[in-house]
C-alpha cells in the first residue's frame, strides 16, 4: 500500500482517473478505488487473476472490470498509472512493455515498483520518455513462494518505489 499512499499524498489518486497495468488480483486497482479514484481501469493478461480481481471488487463493493489482454494493448489515457510490473528477473525485458504503456497512457504521474538492480535502466528510460523522476526510494519487500519456480519459502528483495512526473515537452 506504500505506492497508493504515495500517490494519495501527492494528489494523484483522489478524484483522478487511474490505470493499473498488470492488475493481477486487483490490489492496486481496488485500493485506488477505495481511496477515492474517480475511476479505475485495469489490464491483466491472466484470465484467472482477472477473475479473482472481479471477485475481490465485488467483496469490496467497488466497480472494477479489468480487461484481459496484454499491457501493450492498453489504449486508454488516464491521469495516473499505478503498476507492479514483472521485475524482469525471470525473463529479460518483461517490464519494458509496462513502462512504455505507462508513458503513453499517463497524462500525469506514474507510480511503480522495480528491482533496485533496474535503477540505471529506469532512470535512463525516464530521461528518454521525458518523464522527470519525482521520487524514488527503497522499500522493504518480502516475496513469499507463489510460483512453481520459487524454491525458498520467502525471499527478501531489494525493491524501489518510483514516482515519475508528467511528461515534459522538450
Amino acid at each position: 500500500m506504500e505506492l497508493l499512499a504515495e500517490a494519495l499524498a501527492r494528489g494523484d489518486l483522489a478524484g483522478r482517473t487511474v490505470a493499473d497495468l498488470g492488475s493481477g488480483t486487483g490490489v492496486l486497482a481496488l485500493g485506488a478505488a477505495l481511496w477515492g479514484a474517480a475511476s479505475v481501469q485495469g489490464i491483466e493478461r491472466d484470465p484467472r487473476a482477472a477473475a479473482c480481481s472481479r471477485r475481490n471488487a465485488a467483496r469490496c463493493g467497488v466497480s472494477f472490470e479489468p480487461v484481459v489482454g496484454e499491457v501493450a494493448a492498453f489504449g486508454g489515457t488516464v491521469d495516473t498509472v499505478v503498476m507492479n510490473p514483472p521485475f524482469g528477473a525471470q525473463r529479460r525485458g518483461a517490464d519494458r512493455p509496462f513502462w512504455e504503456t505507462a508513458a503513453r497512457a499517463a497524462g500525469g504521474s506514474i507510480y511503480a515498483f522495480a528491482l533496485a538492480d533496474s535503477r540505471t535502466f529506469i532512470a535512463t528510460w525516464a530521461v528518454r520518455a521525458l518523464r522527470p523522476i519525482a521520487a524514488t526510494r527503497p522499500i522493504r519487500w518480502t516475496l513469499p513462494a507463489t510460483f512453481p519456480h520459487h524454491v525458498r519459502r520467502r525471499v527478501e528483495l531489494a525493491v524501489d518505489l518510483w514516482v515519475l512526473g508528467p511528461a515534459r515537452i522538450p
